[in-house]
Protein backbone atom coordinates (compact mmCIF):
# COMPACT_ATOMS: atom_id res chain seq x y z
CA UNK A 1 0.00 0.00 0.00
CA UNK A 2 1.40 3.39 -1.04
CA UNK A 3 2.33 5.57 1.92
CA UNK A 4 2.36 8.93 0.15
CA UNK A 5 1.41 10.38 -3.22
CA UNK A 6 4.89 9.85 -4.65
CA UNK A 7 4.76 6.12 -3.83
CA UNK A 8 1.24 5.96 -5.27
CA UNK A 9 2.62 7.37 -8.55
CA UNK A 10 5.36 4.72 -8.62
CA UNK A 11 2.86 1.95 -7.96
CA UNK A 12 0.55 3.22 -10.71
CA UNK A 13 3.40 3.44 -13.22
CA UNK A 14 4.60 -0.08 -12.48
CA UNK A 15 1.05 -1.44 -12.81
CA UNK A 16 0.83 0.33 -16.20
CA UNK A 17 3.87 -1.59 -17.47
CA UNK A 18 6.35 1.27 -17.20
CA UNK A 19 9.88 0.03 -16.58
CA UNK A 20 11.96 3.24 -16.63
CA UNK A 21 11.67 6.98 -16.19
CA UNK A 22 13.56 9.63 -18.18
CA UNK A 23 14.47 12.92 -16.55
CA UNK A 24 16.46 15.08 -14.19
CA UNK A 25 16.09 15.37 -10.42
CA UNK A 26 15.24 18.62 -8.67
CA UNK A 27 13.97 19.84 -5.33
CA UNK A 28 10.30 19.78 -6.34
CA UNK A 29 10.81 16.17 -7.48
CA UNK A 30 12.62 15.00 -4.35
CA UNK A 31 9.72 12.96 -2.98
CA UNK A 32 9.19 11.29 -6.35
CA UNK A 33 12.83 10.37 -6.96
CA UNK A 34 13.19 9.16 -3.37
CA UNK A 35 10.16 6.92 -3.88
CA UNK A 36 11.85 5.52 -6.98
CA UNK A 37 14.99 4.86 -4.93
CA UNK A 38 13.23 3.02 -2.15
CA UNK A 39 10.86 1.10 -4.43
CA UNK A 40 13.57 -0.04 -6.84
CA UNK A 41 11.34 -1.32 -9.64
CA UNK A 42 11.82 1.57 -12.09
CA UNK A 43 15.09 2.28 -13.87
CA UNK A 44 16.20 5.91 -13.55
CA UNK A 45 17.43 7.22 -16.92
CA UNK A 46 19.33 10.29 -15.82
CA UNK A 47 19.62 12.82 -18.65
CA UNK A 48 21.53 16.10 -18.72
CA UNK A 49 18.72 18.10 -20.36
CA UNK A 50 14.96 17.70 -20.04
CA UNK A 51 14.47 18.19 -23.79
CA UNK A 52 16.58 15.09 -24.32
CA UNK A 53 14.49 13.22 -21.74
CA UNK A 54 11.30 14.06 -23.65
CA UNK A 55 12.78 13.10 -27.03
CA UNK A 56 14.10 9.86 -25.53
CA UNK A 57 10.76 9.00 -23.96
CA UNK A 58 9.04 9.52 -27.31
CA UNK A 59 11.44 7.15 -29.05
CA UNK A 60 11.13 4.66 -26.18
CA UNK A 61 7.36 4.61 -26.67
CA UNK A 62 7.71 4.37 -30.45
CA UNK A 63 10.00 1.34 -30.32
CA UNK A 64 8.20 -0.53 -27.53
CA UNK A 65 4.62 0.47 -28.25
CA UNK A 66 4.19 1.08 -24.51
CA UNK A 67 3.68 4.13 -22.34
CA UNK A 68 6.94 5.99 -21.65
CA UNK A 69 7.49 8.51 -18.87
CA UNK A 70 9.52 11.72 -18.56
CA UNK A 71 9.79 13.74 -15.34
CA UNK A 72 11.05 17.25 -14.73
CA UNK A 73 11.25 19.68 -11.85
CA UNK A 74 9.34 22.92 -11.56
CA UNK A 75 9.59 25.98 -13.79
CA UNK A 76 12.57 25.92 -16.18
CA UNK A 77 13.06 22.20 -15.55
CA UNK A 78 9.87 20.87 -17.05
CA UNK A 79 9.61 23.84 -19.41
CA UNK A 80 12.55 22.25 -21.28
CA UNK A 81 10.20 19.35 -22.13
CA UNK A 82 8.25 21.40 -24.62
CA UNK A 83 10.08 20.59 -27.84
CA UNK A 84 10.40 16.86 -27.18
CA UNK A 85 6.76 16.65 -26.12
CA UNK A 86 5.64 18.46 -29.25
CA UNK A 87 7.56 15.88 -31.24
CA UNK A 88 5.92 12.96 -29.41
CA UNK A 89 2.52 14.63 -29.81
CA UNK A 90 2.92 15.00 -33.56
CA UNK A 91 4.45 11.53 -33.95
CA UNK A 92 1.52 10.10 -31.97
CA UNK A 93 3.50 8.21 -29.36
CA UNK A 94 2.17 7.57 -25.82
CA UNK A 95 4.20 9.65 -23.37
CA UNK A 96 3.30 10.66 -19.83
CA UNK A 97 5.08 13.80 -18.64
CA UNK A 98 5.11 14.33 -14.88
CA UNK A 99 5.81 18.01 -14.35
CA UNK A 100 6.45 18.98 -10.75
CA UNK A 101 5.38 22.43 -9.64
CA UNK A 102 6.13 25.06 -7.01
CA UNK A 103 4.51 24.61 -3.56
CA UNK A 104 0.75 24.58 -3.78
CA UNK A 105 0.20 27.59 -1.53
CA UNK A 106 2.56 29.71 -3.66
CA UNK A 107 0.82 29.19 -7.00
CA UNK A 108 -0.33 32.54 -8.36
CA UNK A 109 2.05 34.63 -6.30
CA UNK A 110 4.85 35.05 -8.83
CA UNK A 111 6.98 32.69 -6.75
CA UNK A 112 10.53 31.65 -7.68
CA UNK A 113 10.47 29.56 -10.89
CA UNK A 114 6.69 29.84 -11.21
CA UNK A 115 5.13 28.89 -14.54
CA UNK A 116 1.78 27.35 -15.36
CA UNK A 117 2.74 24.05 -16.97
CA UNK A 118 -0.82 22.73 -17.23
CA UNK A 119 -1.43 25.60 -19.68
CA UNK A 120 1.98 25.60 -21.34
CA UNK A 121 1.71 21.95 -22.37
CA UNK A 122 -1.93 21.98 -23.42
CA UNK A 123 -1.16 22.55 -27.11
CA UNK A 124 1.17 19.54 -27.32
CA UNK A 125 -0.91 17.05 -25.37
CA UNK A 126 -4.24 15.30 -25.33
CA UNK A 127 -4.55 15.70 -21.55
CA UNK A 128 -2.97 18.26 -19.20
CA UNK A 129 -4.13 18.74 -15.61
CA UNK A 130 -2.90 20.16 -12.30
CA UNK A 131 -3.27 18.10 -9.14
CA UNK A 132 -4.18 20.72 -6.54
CA UNK A 133 -5.65 18.31 -4.00
CA UNK A 134 -4.93 14.68 -3.21
CA UNK A 135 -8.64 13.95 -3.55
CA UNK A 136 -8.10 14.16 -7.34
CA UNK A 137 -5.98 11.04 -7.15
CA UNK A 138 -5.65 8.46 -8.47
CA UNK A 139 -8.23 9.64 -11.05
CA UNK A 140 -6.11 12.34 -12.69
CA UNK A 141 -3.07 10.08 -13.05
CA UNK A 142 -5.09 7.15 -14.36
CA UNK A 143 -7.05 9.37 -16.75
CA UNK A 144 -3.78 10.79 -18.05
CA UNK A 145 -2.21 7.39 -18.65
CA UNK A 146 -5.37 6.10 -20.31
CA UNK A 147 -5.56 9.16 -22.58
CA UNK A 148 -1.92 8.79 -23.61
CA UNK A 149 -2.27 5.10 -24.46
CA UNK A 150 -5.67 5.19 -26.17
CA UNK A 151 -4.91 8.30 -28.22
CA UNK A 152 -1.21 7.52 -28.79
CA UNK A 153 -0.42 10.99 -27.55
CA UNK A 154 1.15 13.02 -24.78
CA UNK A 155 -0.50 13.43 -21.39
CA UNK A 156 0.78 15.79 -18.71
CA UNK A 157 0.20 15.63 -14.96
CA UNK A 158 1.35 18.66 -12.99
CA UNK A 159 2.06 18.02 -9.30
CA UNK A 160 3.20 20.61 -6.75
CA UNK A 161 6.27 19.32 -4.94
CA UNK A 162 4.58 19.35 -1.54
CA UNK A 163 1.64 17.29 -2.81
CA UNK A 164 4.04 14.42 -3.56
CA UNK A 165 4.72 14.25 0.20
CA UNK A 166 1.03 14.13 1.16
CA UNK A 167 -0.55 10.93 2.40
CA UNK A 168 -1.85 8.78 -0.43
CA UNK A 169 -5.65 8.59 -0.68
CA UNK A 170 -7.08 5.26 0.43
CA UNK A 171 -8.64 4.29 -2.87
CA UNK A 172 -7.98 1.17 -4.87
CA UNK A 173 -6.22 1.57 -8.19
CA UNK A 174 -7.87 0.61 -11.46
CA UNK A 175 -6.96 -2.52 -13.37
CA UNK A 176 -3.49 -2.46 -14.95
CA UNK A 177 -3.37 -0.35 -18.09
CA UNK A 178 -3.80 -2.28 -21.32
CA UNK A 179 -4.45 -0.46 -24.59
CA UNK A 180 -7.63 -1.41 -26.41
CA UNK A 181 -7.18 -3.01 -29.82
CA UNK A 182 -10.47 -2.57 -31.69
CA UNK A 183 -11.09 -3.57 -35.31
CA UNK A 184 -12.37 -0.54 -37.20
CA UNK A 185 -13.45 -0.91 -40.81
CA UNK A 186 -15.71 1.16 -43.07
CA UNK A 187 -19.26 0.05 -43.71
CA UNK A 188 -20.06 -2.35 -46.54
CA UNK A 189 -21.67 0.50 -48.48
CA UNK A 190 -18.55 2.66 -48.17
CA UNK A 191 -16.25 -0.18 -49.21
CA UNK A 192 -18.38 -0.84 -52.28
CA UNK A 193 -18.24 2.85 -53.22
CA UNK A 194 -14.47 2.75 -52.95
CA UNK A 195 -14.27 -0.38 -55.08
CA UNK A 196 -16.45 1.23 -57.76
CA UNK A 197 -14.20 4.31 -57.97
CA UNK A 198 -11.06 2.18 -58.13
CA UNK A 199 -12.46 -0.23 -60.72
CA UNK A 200 -13.43 2.63 -63.01
CA UNK A 201 -9.94 4.11 -62.86
CA UNK A 202 -7.32 3.00 -65.37
CA UNK A 203 -4.32 4.13 -63.35
CA UNK A 204 -4.45 3.76 -59.56
CA UNK A 205 -1.58 4.78 -57.28
CA UNK A 206 -1.35 4.10 -53.54
CA UNK A 207 0.18 6.62 -51.12
CA UNK A 208 1.22 4.83 -47.91
CA UNK A 209 1.97 6.58 -44.63
CA UNK A 210 2.66 5.74 -41.01
CA UNK A 211 -0.79 4.21 -40.69
CA UNK A 212 0.41 1.22 -42.71
CA UNK A 213 2.41 -0.04 -39.71
CA UNK A 214 1.58 -3.74 -39.26
CA UNK A 215 -0.29 -3.72 -42.58
CA UNK A 216 2.56 -4.34 -45.04
CA UNK A 217 1.31 -7.64 -46.46
CA UNK A 218 -2.30 -6.49 -46.70
CA UNK A 219 -1.34 -3.31 -48.58
CA UNK A 220 0.91 -5.26 -50.96
CA UNK A 221 -1.96 -7.67 -51.64
CA UNK A 222 -4.30 -4.75 -52.38
CA UNK A 223 -1.70 -3.18 -54.70
CA UNK A 224 -1.37 -6.48 -56.53
CA UNK A 225 -5.12 -6.58 -57.08
CA UNK A 226 -5.20 -2.95 -58.22
CA UNK A 227 -1.99 -3.22 -60.27
CA UNK A 228 -1.03 -0.05 -58.42
CA UNK A 229 2.43 1.34 -57.69
CA UNK A 230 2.98 2.15 -54.02
CA UNK A 231 4.45 5.55 -53.16
CA UNK A 232 5.45 6.07 -49.55
CA UNK A 233 5.54 9.19 -47.46
CA UNK A 234 8.60 9.52 -45.24
CA UNK A 235 6.93 7.93 -42.21
CA UNK A 236 5.66 5.12 -44.42
CA UNK A 237 9.17 4.18 -45.58
CA UNK A 238 9.94 1.80 -42.72
CA UNK A 239 6.61 0.03 -43.15
CA UNK A 240 6.26 -0.29 -46.92
CA UNK A 241 9.64 -0.10 -48.66
CA UNK A 242 10.92 -3.62 -47.90
CA UNK A 243 9.85 -6.80 -49.76
CA UNK A 244 7.54 -4.74 -51.93
CA UNK A 245 7.47 -5.43 -55.68
CA UNK A 246 5.18 -2.42 -56.16
CA UNK A 247 7.40 0.15 -54.43
CA UNK A 248 8.26 3.20 -56.57
CA UNK A 249 9.90 5.32 -53.89
CA UNK A 250 9.06 8.40 -51.93
CA UNK A 251 7.43 11.67 -52.79
CA UNK A 252 7.62 15.06 -51.08
CA UNK A 253 10.26 17.73 -50.68
CA UNK A 254 13.00 15.21 -49.97
CA UNK A 255 11.58 12.42 -52.11
CA UNK A 256 12.50 11.62 -55.66
CA UNK A 257 10.93 11.78 -59.05
CA UNK A 258 9.49 8.28 -59.46
CA UNK A 259 7.16 8.65 -56.48
CA UNK A 260 6.09 12.11 -57.55
CA UNK A 261 5.46 10.92 -61.11
CA UNK A 262 3.43 7.84 -60.09
CA UNK A 263 1.02 10.09 -58.19
CA UNK A 264 0.92 12.75 -60.92
CA UNK A 265 0.03 10.18 -63.61
CA UNK A 266 -2.75 8.51 -61.60
CA UNK A 267 -6.43 9.03 -62.28
CA UNK A 268 -7.24 7.58 -58.85
CA UNK A 269 -5.15 7.98 -55.70
CA UNK A 270 -5.72 5.74 -52.68
CA UNK A 271 -4.24 7.31 -49.53
CA UNK A 272 -3.65 4.77 -46.78
CA UNK A 273 -2.84 6.05 -43.30
CA UNK A 274 -1.06 9.19 -44.40
CA UNK A 275 -1.43 12.86 -43.56
CA UNK A 276 1.25 13.83 -46.09
CA UNK A 277 1.30 17.64 -45.75
CA UNK A 278 2.66 19.03 -49.03
CA UNK A 279 -0.33 19.95 -51.16
CA UNK A 280 1.72 20.74 -54.25
CA UNK A 281 2.61 17.05 -54.62
CA UNK A 282 -0.96 15.75 -54.84
CA UNK A 283 -2.50 15.17 -58.28
CA UNK A 284 -5.00 17.83 -59.29
CA UNK A 285 -7.27 15.79 -61.53
CA UNK A 286 -7.35 12.34 -59.93
CA UNK A 287 -10.20 11.01 -57.82
CA UNK A 288 -8.93 10.56 -54.28
CA UNK A 289 -9.95 8.04 -51.64
CA UNK A 290 -8.46 8.44 -48.16
CA UNK A 291 -8.41 5.82 -45.40
CA UNK A 292 -7.48 6.87 -41.86
CA UNK A 293 -8.25 5.67 -38.36
CA UNK A 294 -8.94 9.28 -37.40
CA UNK A 295 -11.88 10.80 -39.18
CA UNK A 296 -10.69 14.35 -38.58
CA UNK A 297 -7.72 13.70 -40.89
CA UNK A 298 -9.90 13.03 -43.92
CA UNK A 299 -9.57 15.77 -46.54
CA UNK A 300 -7.18 17.76 -44.36
CA UNK A 301 -4.43 18.00 -47.00
CA UNK A 302 -6.21 17.72 -50.34
CA UNK A 303 -9.80 17.54 -51.59
CA UNK A 304 -11.07 13.95 -51.52
CA UNK A 305 -13.89 12.13 -53.25
CA UNK A 306 -14.40 9.51 -50.55
CA UNK A 307 -13.19 9.32 -46.95
CA UNK A 308 -13.14 6.03 -45.06
CA UNK A 309 -12.62 5.69 -41.32
CA UNK A 310 -10.79 2.47 -40.50
CA UNK A 311 -7.43 0.99 -39.70
CA UNK A 312 -5.42 0.24 -42.82
CA UNK A 313 -4.86 -3.46 -42.21
CA UNK A 314 -8.50 -4.42 -41.81
CA UNK A 315 -9.74 -1.97 -44.43
CA UNK A 316 -7.27 -3.23 -47.05
CA UNK A 317 -8.25 -6.82 -46.24
CA UNK A 318 -11.94 -6.02 -46.68
CA UNK A 319 -11.44 -3.96 -49.86
CA UNK A 320 -9.16 -6.32 -51.80
CA UNK A 321 -11.77 -8.98 -52.78
CA UNK A 322 -14.14 -6.25 -53.99
CA UNK A 323 -11.68 -5.10 -56.68
CA UNK A 324 -11.96 -6.53 -60.17
CA UNK A 325 -9.38 -9.24 -60.80
CA UNK A 326 -8.86 -8.22 -64.43
CA UNK A 327 -6.93 -4.97 -64.62
CA UNK A 328 -4.28 -3.58 -66.92
CA UNK A 329 -0.79 -3.38 -65.43
CA UNK A 330 0.41 -0.71 -67.90
CA UNK A 331 0.51 2.10 -65.29
CA UNK A 332 2.28 -0.15 -62.81
CA UNK A 333 4.92 -1.32 -65.25
CA UNK A 334 5.53 2.21 -66.50
CA UNK A 335 5.95 3.45 -62.92
CA UNK A 336 8.28 0.59 -61.99
CA UNK A 337 10.41 1.23 -65.06
CA UNK A 338 10.75 4.89 -64.14
CA UNK A 339 11.59 3.94 -60.56
CA UNK A 340 14.37 1.59 -61.63
CA UNK A 341 15.90 4.36 -63.72
CA UNK A 342 15.55 6.89 -60.90
CA UNK A 343 16.97 4.46 -58.34
CA UNK A 344 19.95 3.74 -60.61
CA UNK A 345 20.69 7.45 -60.95
CA UNK A 346 20.39 8.04 -57.22
CA UNK A 347 22.65 5.11 -56.42
CA UNK A 348 25.27 6.46 -58.83
CA UNK A 349 25.60 9.48 -56.55
CA UNK A 350 26.40 7.26 -53.56
CA UNK A 351 29.88 6.51 -54.76
CA UNK A 352 33.46 6.71 -53.58
CA UNK A 353 35.32 8.92 -56.04
CA UNK A 354 38.52 8.53 -54.04
CA UNK A 355 38.56 12.15 -52.91
CA UNK A 356 37.51 13.94 -49.78
CA UNK A 357 35.39 15.31 -48.40
CA UNK A 358 33.17 12.23 -48.38
CA UNK A 359 29.84 12.25 -50.19
CA UNK A 360 27.05 11.99 -47.59
CA UNK A 361 25.14 9.69 -49.94
CA UNK A 362 28.06 7.27 -49.91
CA UNK A 363 28.32 7.47 -46.12
CA UNK A 364 24.64 6.61 -45.72
CA UNK A 365 24.87 3.72 -48.17
CA UNK A 366 27.91 2.25 -46.38
CA UNK A 367 26.16 2.50 -42.98
CA UNK A 368 22.99 0.93 -44.36
CA UNK A 369 24.82 -2.00 -45.92
CA UNK A 370 26.86 -2.69 -42.78
CA UNK A 371 24.06 -2.33 -40.22
CA UNK A 372 22.16 -5.22 -38.69
CA UNK A 373 18.92 -6.38 -40.27
CA UNK A 374 17.01 -5.21 -37.19
CA UNK A 375 18.88 -1.95 -36.62
CA UNK A 376 17.04 1.13 -35.42
CA UNK A 377 18.03 4.33 -37.22
CA UNK A 378 17.31 7.86 -36.05
CA UNK A 379 17.92 10.83 -38.33
CA UNK A 380 18.38 14.51 -37.60
CA UNK A 381 16.13 16.95 -39.41
CA UNK A 382 17.80 18.45 -42.48
CA UNK A 383 20.33 16.74 -44.70
CA UNK A 384 20.62 13.51 -42.63
CA UNK A 385 16.90 12.91 -43.06
CA UNK A 386 17.24 13.43 -46.82
CA UNK A 387 20.04 10.90 -47.09
CA UNK A 388 18.24 8.47 -44.78
CA UNK A 389 15.10 8.71 -46.91
CA UNK A 390 17.01 7.99 -50.10
CA UNK A 391 19.79 5.61 -49.09
CA UNK A 392 18.79 3.62 -46.00
CA UNK A 393 17.44 0.22 -46.95
CA UNK A 394 14.55 -1.03 -44.84
CA UNK A 395 13.84 -4.60 -43.77
CA UNK A 396 10.87 -6.07 -41.93
CA UNK A 397 12.67 -5.53 -38.62
CA UNK A 398 14.49 -2.23 -39.15
CA UNK A 399 13.06 1.00 -37.79
CA UNK A 400 13.52 4.62 -38.85
CA UNK A 401 12.67 7.35 -36.34
CA UNK A 402 12.93 11.08 -36.64
CA UNK A 403 11.21 14.39 -36.10
CA UNK A 404 9.39 13.92 -39.38
CA UNK A 405 6.26 15.91 -38.47
CA UNK A 406 7.54 18.43 -35.95
CA UNK A 407 10.79 19.03 -37.83
CA UNK A 408 13.00 19.75 -34.85
CA UNK A 409 16.77 19.91 -34.98
CA UNK A 410 18.80 17.84 -32.50
CA UNK A 411 16.42 14.87 -32.34
CA UNK A 412 18.63 12.02 -33.58
CA UNK A 413 20.97 11.42 -30.64
CA UNK A 414 18.26 11.82 -27.94
CA UNK A 415 15.90 9.51 -29.83
CA UNK A 416 18.70 6.97 -30.15
CA UNK A 417 19.04 6.98 -26.36
CA UNK A 418 15.34 6.24 -26.01
CA UNK A 419 15.35 3.53 -28.66
CA UNK A 420 18.36 1.79 -27.08
CA UNK A 421 16.98 1.47 -23.56
CA UNK A 422 14.65 -1.47 -24.20
CA UNK A 423 17.31 -3.71 -25.74
CA UNK A 424 20.95 -2.85 -25.24
CA UNK A 425 22.00 -5.61 -27.64
CA UNK A 426 20.13 -4.12 -30.60
CA UNK A 427 21.99 -1.80 -32.96
CA UNK A 428 20.77 1.78 -32.65
CA UNK A 429 22.39 4.23 -35.06
CA UNK A 430 21.90 7.99 -34.94
CA UNK A 431 22.51 9.85 -38.19
CA UNK A 432 23.33 13.23 -36.69
CA UNK A 433 24.00 16.55 -38.35
CA UNK A 434 26.83 18.58 -36.88
CA UNK A 435 24.38 21.39 -36.12
CA UNK A 436 21.86 19.05 -34.54
CA UNK A 437 24.39 17.16 -32.46
CA UNK A 438 26.00 20.27 -31.01
CA UNK A 439 22.63 21.67 -29.99
CA UNK A 440 22.22 18.96 -27.33
CA UNK A 441 25.71 17.48 -27.30
CA UNK A 442 25.92 17.38 -23.50
CA UNK A 443 23.78 14.27 -23.44
CA UNK A 444 26.43 12.22 -25.18
CA UNK A 445 27.49 11.84 -21.55
CA UNK A 446 24.13 10.18 -20.86
CA UNK A 447 24.93 7.39 -23.31
CA UNK A 448 27.98 6.48 -21.24
CA UNK A 449 26.38 7.05 -17.84
CA UNK A 450 23.30 4.94 -18.62
CA UNK A 451 25.20 2.19 -20.45
CA UNK A 452 23.39 2.88 -23.72
CA UNK A 453 25.66 1.64 -26.54
CA UNK A 454 24.31 3.94 -29.25
CA UNK A 455 26.34 4.55 -32.41
CA UNK A 456 26.39 8.20 -33.51
CA UNK A 457 27.36 9.01 -37.09
CA UNK A 458 28.11 12.73 -37.50
CA UNK A 459 27.69 14.30 -40.94
CA UNK A 460 30.37 16.90 -40.35
CA UNK A 461 30.09 19.45 -43.16
CA UNK A 462 30.79 22.49 -40.94
CA UNK A 463 27.47 24.09 -41.83
CA UNK A 464 23.75 24.19 -41.31
CA UNK A 465 23.61 22.42 -44.61
CA UNK A 466 19.90 22.21 -45.36
CA UNK A 467 19.44 25.86 -44.38
CA UNK A 468 22.15 26.73 -46.90
CA UNK A 469 20.28 24.81 -49.58
CA UNK A 470 17.12 26.75 -48.80
CA UNK A 471 19.04 30.01 -49.10
CA UNK A 472 20.48 28.98 -52.45
CA UNK A 473 17.06 28.00 -53.75
CA UNK A 474 15.80 31.42 -52.70
CA UNK A 475 18.65 33.05 -54.63
CA UNK A 476 20.51 34.60 -51.72
CA UNK A 477 24.12 34.07 -50.60
CA UNK A 478 24.51 31.75 -47.64
CA UNK A 479 25.15 33.68 -44.44
CA UNK A 480 25.22 32.81 -40.75
CA UNK A 481 25.30 29.08 -41.42
CA UNK A 482 28.97 28.20 -41.00
CA UNK A 483 29.88 26.03 -38.01
CA UNK A 484 33.31 26.03 -36.40
CA UNK A 485 33.36 22.45 -35.22
CA UNK A 486 35.70 20.62 -32.91
CA UNK A 487 37.05 17.18 -33.71
CA UNK A 488 33.95 15.31 -32.54
CA UNK A 489 35.90 12.08 -32.12
CA UNK A 490 38.13 13.83 -29.59
CA UNK A 491 35.06 15.14 -27.76
CA UNK A 492 33.68 11.60 -27.57
CA UNK A 493 36.96 10.24 -26.28
CA UNK A 494 37.07 12.89 -23.58
CA UNK A 495 33.79 11.66 -22.06
CA UNK A 496 34.64 7.98 -22.22
CA UNK A 497 33.06 7.07 -25.55
CA UNK A 498 34.94 5.53 -28.43
CA UNK A 499 35.62 8.24 -31.00
CA UNK A 500 36.61 7.67 -34.63
CA UNK A 501 37.26 10.35 -37.26
CA UNK A 502 37.24 9.72 -41.01
CA UNK A 503 38.35 12.15 -43.72
CA UNK A 504 39.43 9.77 -46.49
CA UNK A 505 36.60 7.88 -48.24
CA UNK A 506 38.88 4.86 -48.62
CA UNK A 507 38.88 4.53 -44.83
CA UNK A 508 35.12 4.77 -44.41
CA UNK A 509 33.99 1.15 -44.74
CA UNK A 510 36.52 -0.08 -42.18
CA UNK A 511 35.61 2.72 -39.79
CA UNK A 512 31.89 1.92 -40.02
CA UNK A 513 32.62 -1.74 -39.32
CA UNK A 514 34.71 -0.78 -36.28
CA UNK A 515 31.93 1.48 -35.02
CA UNK A 516 29.33 -1.27 -35.27
CA UNK A 517 31.47 -3.99 -33.69
CA UNK A 518 32.85 -1.94 -30.79
CA UNK A 519 31.17 -2.42 -27.42
CA UNK A 520 29.60 0.60 -25.78
CA UNK A 521 28.68 3.96 -27.27
CA UNK A 522 30.69 5.06 -30.31
CA UNK A 523 30.83 8.34 -32.22
CA UNK A 524 31.97 8.31 -35.87
CA UNK A 525 32.94 11.80 -37.03
CA UNK A 526 32.84 11.84 -40.85
CA UNK A 527 33.97 14.93 -42.75
CA UNK A 528 31.38 15.19 -45.51
CA UNK A 529 30.98 17.39 -48.56
CA UNK A 530 29.27 20.68 -47.89
CA UNK A 531 28.14 21.38 -51.44
CA UNK A 532 25.92 18.34 -52.01
CA UNK A 533 22.52 19.40 -53.32
CA UNK A 534 19.48 17.40 -52.21
CA UNK A 535 16.91 18.41 -54.77
CA UNK A 536 13.13 17.97 -54.58
CA UNK A 537 11.45 15.62 -57.08
CA UNK A 538 10.62 18.43 -59.48
CA UNK A 539 12.72 21.52 -60.04
CA UNK A 540 10.46 24.53 -60.31
CA UNK A 541 11.47 27.49 -62.43
CA UNK A 542 11.68 29.69 -59.34
CA UNK A 543 14.13 27.29 -57.70
CA UNK A 544 16.31 27.02 -60.79
CA UNK A 545 16.30 30.80 -60.99
CA UNK A 546 17.17 30.93 -57.30
CA UNK A 547 20.27 28.78 -57.72
CA UNK A 548 21.43 30.97 -60.61
CA UNK A 549 20.82 34.13 -58.58
CA UNK A 550 22.71 32.63 -55.63
CA UNK A 551 25.76 32.06 -57.82
CA UNK A 552 25.55 35.58 -59.32
CA UNK A 553 24.98 37.35 -55.99
CA UNK A 554 27.78 35.40 -54.36
CA UNK A 555 30.25 36.63 -56.96
CA UNK A 556 28.86 40.18 -57.00
CA UNK A 557 29.15 40.45 -53.21
CA UNK A 558 32.82 39.53 -53.35
CA UNK A 559 32.23 36.11 -51.89
CA UNK A 560 33.26 34.09 -54.89
CA UNK A 561 35.24 31.85 -52.56
CA UNK A 562 31.88 30.31 -51.68
CA UNK A 563 31.67 28.93 -55.19
CA UNK A 564 33.54 25.73 -55.75
CA UNK A 565 35.43 24.72 -58.87
CA UNK A 566 32.55 23.15 -60.76
CA UNK A 567 34.91 21.60 -63.26
CA UNK A 568 36.68 19.81 -60.44
CA UNK A 569 33.54 18.46 -58.75
CA UNK A 570 30.33 16.77 -59.64
CA UNK A 571 28.10 19.31 -57.93
CA UNK A 572 26.87 21.02 -61.07
CA UNK A 573 26.26 17.64 -62.68
CA UNK A 574 24.30 16.70 -59.59
CA UNK A 575 22.19 19.84 -59.95
CA UNK A 576 21.64 20.22 -63.65
CA UNK A 577 22.25 16.67 -64.85
CA UNK A 578 19.90 15.21 -62.28
CA UNK A 579 17.27 17.82 -62.85
CA UNK A 580 16.24 15.72 -65.82
CA UNK A 581 15.93 12.71 -63.55
CA UNK A 582 13.92 14.82 -61.15
CA UNK A 583 11.35 15.84 -63.73
CA UNK A 584 7.94 14.26 -64.02
CA UNK A 585 8.45 13.20 -67.61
Amino acid sequence: MATNVAHMFIESLVRAGVTRVWGLPGDSLNAFTDAMRTDGRLEWMHMRHEEVAAFAAGADADVTGRLAVAVGSCGPGNLHFINGLFDAHRNRTPVLAIASHIPLEQIGSGYFQETHPEELFRECSVYSELVSDVSQLPWVLENAMRAAVEHNDVAVVVVPGDVFYADAPSRRLSAPLDAAKPRIIPSETELNRAATILDRAEKVTILAGAGTADAHDEVVALADRLKAPIVHALRGKEHMEYDNPFDVGMTGLIGFSSGYRAMLKADALLILGSSFPYRQFYPEDAQIIQVDIRGDQLGRRTPIDLGLVGNVKDTATALTPLISATRSDKHLEDSLKHYRRTRRDLDALASNDGRGPIHPQYLTKVVSEAAAKDAVFTADVGSPTTWAARYLGMTRDRRLLGSFNHGSMANAMPQALGAQAEDRDRQVIALAGDGGLTMLMGDLISAKQNDLPIKVVVYNNASLNFVELEMKAAGIPTWGTELQNPNFADVAQSIGMTGIRVEDPDDLAAAVKTMLTTDGPVLLDVVTAREELSLPPTIEAAQAKGFALWALKTVMSGRGDQLIDLADTNVWRRLVGKATTSSAS
